[in-house]
């Protein structure tokens, strides 16, 4: 067995993988960039290594650094976690040469299954089922298009190197294909350096099936049954959940027999994820309507709703195949006990399109009455430098409405703030009728749409218990014979609200004690949601509120570019300056048609969230 185990990743995965060792007796050495210093994995291990600067290319995804911190501590193994390294042929093998046991596939099970052109051909020699499309050598734009029109519209054109929604374009009419596909082939070459496609069936009601699988090195390849990662954005997992709703034994055995061939297929040891695409026209999965889609070889985001069903551990069952052990169980002695969930949260803005949200969390509360796989800390800060997933929260009930309702209690009785984060828009699409009834398919998210947003603004009860609280704070030498209303106006997330009070209802009937301090800015939580509250006047005194032409910060990050200058007239909706923060890039543009008539931004500035950039003045 393993008795020292370096982990080469960060946040929720890096703590998760920490703690099944340290239940092994496994001595753990975390690794980590400028950024992480004081990080949550950090202080979980036994040991741990700088490794470079914040950025993900100068720390974590240099294979060399990460090496050399395993030998410089007497690691005997590394686990590359999911992301960064951990489906980087290369890296494997290198860590094999190093002299140090690779908690993964074999690198040529990496390779086989890392180009889906050359994964889905063969997976069609392996008797699995492939979506109809084209995996030819001719990339020529007259040859795909042509090929797009056998196919059948709509089709789907991915990148062959492709992977997290990146590369894939949905095309609906010959028309649009030409473009689609230079697009798509962009993208690929700028995130993979490999432009190359295939063109697959765009399959209607689309459901996202997965198994999970795992191979040791004595020829024993098993399943543990299917998840259902039909609920995404942006081809991005939201929600998951195990087993798959409308699932029947024949098409579950169906689909996992085959997931256990394409792993033989390229004598598999590991964890490994077999991806399927479904036909969910028929309100139920059938199995002569389920398709390959491409293998992940490695341990999957997802993968506690497999744990909370089968009672596995998936990163001790790593750990013992790494180490030459034959796999814990055989077929037979696996099997579903209940429900599971997952829910992704993100420090993200679902209301500002999803944007990240950067910053210290000052607080940090999750409802412990379920799972929760978390990588930060209460005080932690949250960087611009990586992925915006801070934590799982994962129920386990004895049927799928038991964990469902769980799940929803949980992200209800959380509490993030100021760091803003989706639990809202998860708990409204935990509870949108079609999920409910368990009629998901890769659409849903997109078709509702606005729905699913959460409000823009906190309920009028909450509304007046803030105007309640910041009353008792400000009328300090109220008398008697003062007026009996008062509006108390309030800045909520920057927006102005006046809430119309009696005076009775906050203060009691005599002169409040004084003096007190000035009333100063709180934050609200309602459902998942938080709101920054601010009082603007109250009992007479009003402070500065921003025009409706302010352009302000949406979060903290980098000015990477200027587009206009003072005096410059504008147009609405016409660019003013971009801001990058986590990776992600955000385009400010006017509200109006009008006069840049201030400008407090240079290219290269770092900003803080709520700042005054620009001010637009509406022309005559």
């Amino acid at each position: 067995m393993i008795t020292s185990l370096l982990i080469a990743n960060r946040g929720e995965i890096a703590c998760r993988i920490i703690r099944t060792a340290r239940a092994m007796g496994i001595r753990t050495v975390a690794v980590y960039s400028d950024a992480d210093a004081d990080a949550l994995h950090v202080r979980s291990a036994d040991e741990a290594v700088h490794i470079g600067p914040s950025p993900a290319r100068e720390s974590y995804l240099v294979g060399e650094k990460i090496i050399a911190a395993a030998r410089a501590t007497g690691a005997e193994a590394i686990h590359p976690g999911y992301g960064f390294l951990s489906e980087n042929a290369e890296f494997a093998q290198a860590v094999i040469d190093a002299g140090l046991i690779w908690v993964g596939p074999n690198p040529s099970s990496i390779t086989a299954m890392g180009l889906k052109d050359a994964a889905k051909a063969l997976m069609q020699a392996a008797g699995v089922p492939t979506t109809p499309g084209y995996l030819g050598e001719d990339q020529s734009p007259e040859r795909l298009a042509a090929e797009a029109e056998k196919i059948g519209y709509p089709v789907l054109i991915k990148a062959v190197a492709g992977g997290g929604g990146k590369g894939m374009r949905k095309v609906d009419s010959a028309a649009d294909f030409a473009d689609a596909l230079a697009s798509c082939r962009r993208e690929a070459a700028s995130s993979f350096g490999n432009d190359i496609v295939l063109l697959e069936k765009w399959i209607t009601n689309p459901r996202h099936i997965e198994v999970q699988v795992f191979g040791d090195s004595h020829g024993n390849v098993v399943h543990l049954f299917e998840r259902d990662c039909s609920l995404q954005r942006r081809h991005q997992k939201v929600i998951e959940e195990a087993p798959a709703p409308g699932m029947t034994e024949f098409t579950r055995a169906a689909i996992c027999d085959a997931a256990v061939r394409a792993a033989k297929a390229v004598d598999y040891v590991g964890a490994g994820t077999i991806e399927f695409i479904a036909d969910g026209s028929a309100g139920y999965i059938k199995a002569d309507r389920v398709w390959f889609m491409e293998m992940n070889t490695r341990l999957q985001v997802e993968h506690p709703v497999t744990e909370e069903i089968t009672g596995q551990d998936l990163v001790e069952w790593q750990l013992r195949a790494a180490s030459g052990e034959p796999l814990p169980k055989k077929q037979h002695e696996l099997s579903i006990n209940g429900h599971a969930m997952e829910v992704r949260l993100y420090a993200e803005d679902p209301a500002k399109g999803f944007l990240p949200s950067i910053g210290r969390l000052e607080q940090f509360e999750l409802d412990g009455s379920v799972r929760i796989d978390k990588g930060v800390y209460q005080g932690a800060t949250i960087s611009p430098f990586y992925d915006p997933m801070i934590a799982k929260m994962i129920a386990h009930g004895s049927d799928r409405e038991g964990a469902r309702e769980d799940l929803v209690r949980a992200l209800n009785d959380s509490s993030i703030w100021p760091v803003r984060t989706n639990a809202a828009f998860l708990m409204n699409l935990l509870g949108h009728p079609d999920f409910v009834a368990g009629t998901v398919d890769t659409g849903l998210i997109e078709r509702a749409g606005d729905s699913l947003m959460p409000p823009a603004m906190p309920s009028d009860d909450a509304l007046s218990d803030a105007a309640q609280h910041y009353g008792r704070q400000a009328l300090a030498g109220f008398r008697l014979n003062a007026p009996m209303q008062q509006d108390i106006r309030l800045s909520v997330n920057g927006q102005t609200i006046a809430v119309h009070m009696p005076i009775h209802d906050y203060i009691d009937q005599k002169p409040l004690a004084g003096p007190m301090a000035p009333p100063t800015a709180s934050w609200l939580s309602e459902e998942g949601q938080t709101w920054r509250i601010e009082p603007l006047r109250v009992s007479g005194v009003a402070s500065g509120a921003a025009s409706d032409g302010a352009i302000l910060s949406p979060m903290p990050g980098r000015i990477i570019a200027v587009a206009v200058a003072a005096g410059d007239r504008v147009a609405k909706g016409q660019k003013l300056l971009t801001l990058e923060a986590m990776k992600m890039e955000h385009s400010l543009v006017a509200p109006f048609d009008g006069i840049v008539a201030d400008l407090d931004a240079a290219e290269g500035g770092q900003v803080s969230e709520g700042v005054l950039l620009a001010k637009i003045e509406k022309a005559d």
